[in-house]
Protein backbone atom coordinates (compact mmCIF):
# COMPACT_ATOMS: atom_id res chain seq x y z
CA UNK A 1 0.00 0.00 0.00
CA UNK A 2 1.62 3.14 -1.25
CA UNK A 3 0.40 6.04 1.75
CA UNK A 4 1.20 9.98 1.34
CA UNK A 5 1.60 11.99 4.52
CA UNK A 6 0.88 15.72 4.54
CA UNK A 7 2.51 17.97 7.13
CA UNK A 8 0.23 21.16 5.85
CA UNK A 9 1.80 24.43 6.34
CA UNK A 10 0.35 28.09 4.77
CA UNK A 11 4.22 28.51 3.64
CA UNK A 12 5.68 25.39 3.36
CA UNK A 13 3.84 21.77 2.87
CA UNK A 14 5.66 18.57 3.59
CA UNK A 15 5.14 15.81 1.28
CA UNK A 16 6.26 11.84 2.61
CA UNK A 17 5.47 8.63 0.42
CA UNK A 18 6.41 5.29 2.15
CA UNK A 19 4.84 1.62 0.68
CA UNK A 20 3.71 -0.47 3.34
CA UNK A 21 5.29 -3.95 2.39
CA UNK A 22 3.39 -7.22 2.97
CA UNK A 23 5.54 -8.23 5.94
CA UNK A 24 4.95 -4.61 7.74
CA UNK A 25 8.55 -3.09 6.47
CA UNK A 26 7.77 0.62 4.99
CA UNK A 27 9.81 1.42 2.12
CA UNK A 28 11.23 5.28 0.85
CA UNK A 29 9.44 5.97 -2.16
CA UNK A 30 9.51 10.04 -2.12
CA UNK A 31 9.62 13.50 -0.23
CA UNK A 32 9.54 16.82 -0.88
CA UNK A 33 8.31 19.91 0.26
CA UNK A 34 6.08 22.26 -1.45
CA UNK A 35 7.03 25.93 -0.99
CA UNK A 36 4.04 28.18 -0.95
CA UNK A 37 6.14 31.74 -0.55
CA UNK A 38 5.94 33.82 -3.21
CA UNK A 39 2.92 32.74 -4.67
CA UNK A 40 1.08 35.55 -4.59
CA UNK A 41 -1.59 36.14 -2.21
CA UNK A 42 -3.55 33.63 0.33
CA UNK A 43 -6.07 32.42 -1.17
CA UNK A 44 -3.40 32.11 -4.16
CA UNK A 45 -0.95 30.23 -2.21
CA UNK A 46 -4.20 28.13 -0.96
CA UNK A 47 -4.75 27.24 -4.73
CA UNK A 48 -1.22 26.13 -5.61
CA UNK A 49 -1.33 24.10 -2.20
CA UNK A 50 -4.08 21.81 -3.97
CA UNK A 51 -2.41 22.12 -7.83
CA UNK A 52 0.56 20.48 -6.06
CA UNK A 53 -1.04 18.11 -4.22
CA UNK A 54 -3.06 17.15 -7.05
CA UNK A 55 0.34 16.76 -9.27
CA UNK A 56 2.03 14.65 -6.01
CA UNK A 57 -1.64 12.60 -6.01
CA UNK A 58 -1.05 11.50 -10.00
CA UNK A 59 2.56 11.36 -10.29
CA UNK A 60 2.80 8.81 -7.33
CA UNK A 61 -0.41 7.27 -7.23
CA UNK A 62 -1.06 7.04 -3.40
CA UNK A 63 -3.81 4.63 -2.21
CA UNK A 64 -4.38 6.10 1.40
CA UNK A 65 -3.24 9.60 2.52
CA UNK A 66 -2.55 10.60 6.22
CA UNK A 67 -2.05 14.31 7.67
CA UNK A 68 -1.71 16.18 10.67
CA UNK A 69 -3.87 17.40 12.37
CA UNK A 70 -3.81 21.24 13.67
CA UNK A 71 -1.34 22.32 16.59
CA UNK A 72 -1.19 25.16 18.23
CA UNK A 73 1.48 27.27 19.59
CA UNK A 74 1.92 30.51 18.48
CA UNK A 75 -1.24 32.87 17.84
CA UNK A 76 -4.81 32.50 16.58
CA UNK A 77 -3.74 34.07 13.21
CA UNK A 78 -1.12 31.72 12.39
CA UNK A 79 -3.88 28.54 13.42
CA UNK A 80 -6.20 29.79 11.29
CA UNK A 81 -3.88 30.13 8.38
CA UNK A 82 -2.81 26.72 8.96
CA UNK A 83 -6.13 25.74 8.93
CA UNK A 84 -6.94 26.58 5.69
CA UNK A 85 -3.71 25.15 4.59
CA UNK A 86 -4.87 21.86 6.25
CA UNK A 87 -8.28 22.34 5.21
CA UNK A 88 -7.14 22.68 1.26
CA UNK A 89 -5.52 19.80 1.62
CA UNK A 90 -8.02 18.12 2.56
CA UNK A 91 -10.52 18.88 0.51
CA UNK A 92 -7.76 17.75 -2.67
CA UNK A 93 -7.63 14.42 -0.99
CA UNK A 94 -11.26 14.05 -0.46
CA UNK A 95 -11.57 15.19 -3.81
CA UNK A 96 -9.50 12.30 -5.09
CA UNK A 97 -12.25 9.85 -3.50
CA UNK A 98 -8.44 8.60 -1.49
CA UNK A 99 -9.35 7.53 2.53
CA UNK A 100 -7.66 9.71 4.41
CA UNK A 101 -6.76 9.86 8.29
CA UNK A 102 -5.71 12.29 11.03
CA UNK A 103 -3.10 12.17 13.70
CA UNK A 104 -1.91 14.28 16.17
CA UNK A 105 1.69 15.43 16.15
CA UNK A 106 2.01 13.96 20.04
CA UNK A 107 0.53 10.92 18.46
CA UNK A 108 2.89 10.62 15.60
CA UNK A 109 5.94 11.16 18.01
CA UNK A 110 4.60 8.65 20.57
CA UNK A 111 4.51 6.04 17.39
CA UNK A 112 8.17 7.02 16.15
CA UNK A 113 9.94 7.96 18.87
CA UNK A 114 8.38 6.59 21.96
CA UNK A 115 7.52 9.55 23.61
CA UNK A 116 5.47 12.27 22.70
CA UNK A 117 7.14 15.11 23.33
CA UNK A 118 10.11 14.04 21.31
CA UNK A 119 12.23 16.83 19.48
CA UNK A 120 12.32 17.09 16.05
CA UNK A 121 15.73 15.57 15.92
CA UNK A 122 14.86 12.63 17.17
CA UNK A 123 11.51 12.60 14.99
CA UNK A 124 14.23 13.04 12.09
CA UNK A 125 16.71 10.52 13.37
CA UNK A 126 13.94 7.68 13.48
CA UNK A 127 12.30 8.41 10.05
CA UNK A 128 15.71 8.17 9.04
CA UNK A 129 16.63 4.84 10.79
CA UNK A 130 13.28 3.34 9.76
CA UNK A 131 13.50 4.21 6.11
CA UNK A 132 17.29 3.36 5.59
CA UNK A 133 18.00 7.00 4.47
CA UNK A 134 21.57 7.48 6.06
CA UNK A 135 22.63 10.19 7.74
CA UNK A 136 22.30 12.92 5.59
CA UNK A 137 19.59 15.22 7.01
CA UNK A 138 15.77 16.07 5.51
CA UNK A 139 14.32 18.75 5.00
CA UNK A 140 11.67 18.88 8.11
CA UNK A 141 8.55 19.55 6.62
CA UNK A 142 9.55 16.60 4.77
CA UNK A 143 10.67 14.37 7.12
CA UNK A 144 7.70 15.57 9.42
CA UNK A 145 5.69 14.55 6.25
CA UNK A 146 7.68 10.99 6.30
CA UNK A 147 6.85 10.65 10.03
CA UNK A 148 2.89 11.21 9.29
CA UNK A 149 3.19 8.65 6.82
CA UNK A 150 4.88 6.20 9.03
CA UNK A 151 2.71 6.31 11.37
CA UNK A 152 -0.25 5.82 9.19
CA UNK A 153 1.45 2.16 7.99
CA UNK A 154 2.17 1.31 10.94
CA UNK A 155 -1.76 1.60 12.58
CA UNK A 156 -2.88 -0.20 8.85
CA UNK A 157 -0.19 -3.00 9.59
CA UNK A 158 -1.15 -3.18 13.21
CA UNK A 159 -4.97 -3.00 12.09
CA UNK A 160 -4.39 -5.76 9.50
CA UNK A 161 -2.50 -8.33 11.83
CA UNK A 162 -5.03 -7.59 14.80
CA UNK A 163 -8.37 -6.92 12.80
CA UNK A 164 -8.79 -4.05 15.29
CA UNK A 165 -10.36 -0.96 13.67
CA UNK A 166 -8.20 1.84 14.67
CA UNK A 167 -11.08 3.85 15.60
CA UNK A 168 -12.15 0.84 18.04
CA UNK A 169 -9.44 0.78 20.03
CA UNK A 170 -9.51 4.97 20.16
CA UNK A 171 -12.76 4.39 21.76
CA UNK A 172 -12.05 1.68 23.81
CA UNK A 173 -14.10 -1.03 22.21
CA UNK A 174 -13.25 -4.60 22.07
Amino acid sequence: MRILGIDPGSQRTGIGIVELERNGQSRFVHCETINLLGAGEFADRLGKLCDELDRVIEQWQPESVAIETVFLNKSVSSALKLGHARGAAMATVVRRRLPMAEYAPRLVKQALVGKGSADKDQVQHMVRLLLGLGPSPLQPDAADALAIALTHAHMQYSQLVTGVQQRDWRRGKQ
